[in-house]
């Protein structure tokens, strides 16, 4: 069984001890899925996760309206990774594809999120270019104004759903200023024509990914996402927000990789006895455990005070995403190591956390990055 200790931590109630149970229970019950066609594993995942009512989180409810519960959004990636990589993804993805809508969305344009909520329509975030990743101030893609309409011009590229989205959040520059304050953000119905995939993207973990192509793709001016030239701070708002969740997805990874040392130490023999006991064994599995613990401490922090109303969490989201995400892959690569022939097999649980947390490091602001983000929050 994983340890469930933190759960009684400070940094949660009630609440979330029943949506974590309720959401184990879930997990046992469906996850893993075959991953053979992973678009289809995708449509599938989101449609199940929306009848279980478990998308619910990931955007706003429109009857009730209020902030996102980022605790509730750690949880539940941080459960998901451990069962099921691709679930995390179907998951987080309802909630960064609609982070700008839910956030400053009108109200016509937060009628998707009924939609995404209930698992009837896929979203994605369509922010990097292929000269523009971690550096969004300098992307190539336009939206110029005509009439009473925008055309959008450009491509983007590493687009999670990219080919299977319904709708698609598209940032672009419109001019209002140079650089990062002249960029704005639209909500575009992946039926858009002159949309097209332009190419589809095969990595080490297999997920939905493309490279989009917008020729003069024509959308009203009302598809415009906040106020022309805020699409910067609308961008970096959401990725506030859900910077933290990819530190719990990789949480996630670690946890279940420390399970499966730990079962693999209690139950293999070496020299006529566990490797349990062996103290360089058990060496490793402090340092894991370590990792484990301080990685939580860091994602439940930036989630807690995001909660109790901080308008940015930006120094504390980067901590908890570089730390959880690099500690992780340090803790998968012990798993392996421990686990020896099998560790590489292809197929095995510890081989595939091998090749899921790597993309983690690098989606949402890669690591080097997020020590830029930290030093310069901290000079501040």
């Amino acid at each position: 069984m994983p340890d469930r200790s933190f759960l009684d931590w400070p940094f949660f109630e009630q609440r979330h001890r029943d949506w974590a149970e309720r959401l184990e229970d879930w997990c046992a019950a469906n996850l893993p899925v075959d991953h053979g066609d992973v678009d289809a594993a995708c449509r599938d995942l989101v449609a199940r996760l929306g009848d279980a009512g478990l998308l619910k989180p990931t955007a706003l409810d429109t009857a009730n309206p209020g902030p996102l519960d980022v605790r509730t959004l750690c949880l539940t990636r941080e459960t998901l990774a451990r069962h099921d990589g691709l679930a995390d993804f179907a998951f987080a993805m309802q909630g960064l594809g609609t982070g700008a809508i839910s956030f400053f969305g009108t109200p016509e344009q937060q009628q998707w999120l009924d939609r995404t909520r209930a698992g009837r329509a896929l979203s994605a975030f369509a922010l990097s270019e292929p000269r523009s990743g971690s550096d969004v101030a300098n992307m190539d893609m336009v939206a110029t104004r005509d009439g009473g309409d925008y055309v959008l011009s450009g491509e983007k590229t590493w687009i999670s759903n990219g080919g299977i989205a319904d709708l698609y959040t598209v940032f672009a520059r419109t001019g209002e200023a140079p650089g990062a304050k002249g960029i704005s953000a639209f909500l575009v119905p992946a039926d858009t024509p002159g949309l097209t995939v332009a190419e589809r993207i095969d990595v080490i973990a297999p997920h939905p990914l493309a490279r989009l192509s917008f020729d003069e793709v024509r959308v009203p001016a009302s598809a415009m996402i906040g106020k022309p030239g805020e699409g910067f701070r609308i961008a970096m708002s959401v990725l506030d927000v859900f910077r933290s969740t990819v530190g719990a997805a990789a949480l996630g990874f670690a946890r279940r990789a420390l399970d499966e040392t730990i079962e693999r130490a209690a139950g293999r023999q070496l020299f006529g006895a566990p490797l349990a006991e062996l103290q360089m064994v058990q060496g490793h599995i402090a340092d894991m455990a370590l990792d484990v613990d301080a990685a939580a401490l860091l994602i439940y922090r930036a989630a807690w005070t995001k909660d109790m109303g901080a308008p940015r969490v930006t120094r504390e989201a980067a901590m908890a995403k570089l730390f959880a995400t690099d500690r992780a892959q340090e803790v998968i690569d012990k798993a392996v190591q421990i686990h020896g022939g099998d560790g590489v097999r292809r197929g095995h649980v510890v081989e595939s956390l091998y090749r899921e947390i790597r993309a983690l490091r690098i989606y949402e602001g890669a690591s080097d990055v997020q020590k830029v983000v930290i030093a310069r929050q901290t000079i501040k």
